[in-house]
């Protein structure tokens, strides 16, 4: 019997791949796919949504040995990371046009192996390096977000986990206006001249030394903060965004997209 939550997620990748034009209807060269790329994108989501660790449990929950072997089945998935980035893209900017006008900006830590196997991990060694978050030291990547008050996603970056957060923020926010909310980290002079304008106004959270001279509003912005670390928390424990498993830099970058859009779209 097919999970439900696959067949929700099976109508509403075809929805989105018609809508956008992703795959061709009708395939007129090579050899017919033995998993179609809708199947192959619902699957990818199904895993991250199911919490499964790896796509091998998903390869057997649905006998799919019957179709193709295992080595097809994660290329087939692997492939579908660039159609899951634009279907991204594609509700990014749906969300821009109709977003709240208080935004938040933060990022998250994303490790990509344990700390004690950092000097030996090789697979993301071209894009990973050493960074530092509120749980001590790790290696990997930082994902950077802005998302509306309501939820929408906004804007996404992927980066080395030593990055300039401030550098980060200039680049995500570009195009992004209202009220855009971060934590101290950001401070800059640099940064808040540069920001603020006609269009937007950037809030960033105070340090303890300059709190009393924050108004009511702005701490109340402040303290609603909770949410895009609630979407971080999610991701986590919910959509699987961090893994170690991968054997190449397509798998890890396929898993942490079909992990966004997952959580996204269910």
């Amino acid at each position: 019997m097919t999970p439900k939550i696959y067949e929700k997620l099976k109508y509403i990748v075809t929805y989105l791949s018609r809508k956008l034009k992703l795959f061709p209807q009708v395939r007129k060269e090579g050899r017919p796919l033995k998993i179609k790329e809708e199947s192959a994108l619902t699957f990818a989501l199904y895993k991250q949504r199911s919490t499964r660790a790896t796509k091998k449990s998903v390869y057997d929950d649905f006998g799919l040995d019957d179709i193709c072997s295992y080595k097809t089945f994660v290329v087939s998935i692997n492939r579908m990371a660039l159609y899951a980035l634009r279907i991204l893209f594609y509700l990014m900017r749906m969300g821009r046009r109709d977003a709240h006008l208080v935004k938040y900006t933060d990022a998250t830590d994303i490790p990509v192996c344990l700390t004690k196997n950092a000097t030996r991990h090789k697979t993301m060694r071209a894009l990973s390096a050493w960074g530092h978050s509120g749980k001590g030291f790790y290696y990997g990547l930082k994902m950077t977000v802005t998302r509306d008050d309501d939820g929408r996603l906004l804007s996404l970056m992927f980066s080395p986990a030593n990055a300039n957060d401030r550098n980060i923020f200039r680049k995500i926010n570009k195009d992004i206006g209202g009220i855009i909310v971060a934590d101290a980290g950001y401070v800059s002079k640099d940064l808040e001249r540069e920001m603020n304008s006609n269009t937007r106004w950037c809030l960033i959270k105070p340090l303890k030394s300059m709190r009393k001279l924050a108004e009511h509003w702005q701490l109340n912005l402040y303290n609603r903060r909770f949410k895009i670390e609630f979407d971080f928390r999610s991701l986590k424990l919910f959509h699987g965004l961090v893994t170690s498993l991968p054997k190449s830099i397509d798998g890890y970058i396929g898993n942490y997209l079909f992990s966004l859009l997952s959580f996204v779209l269910v």
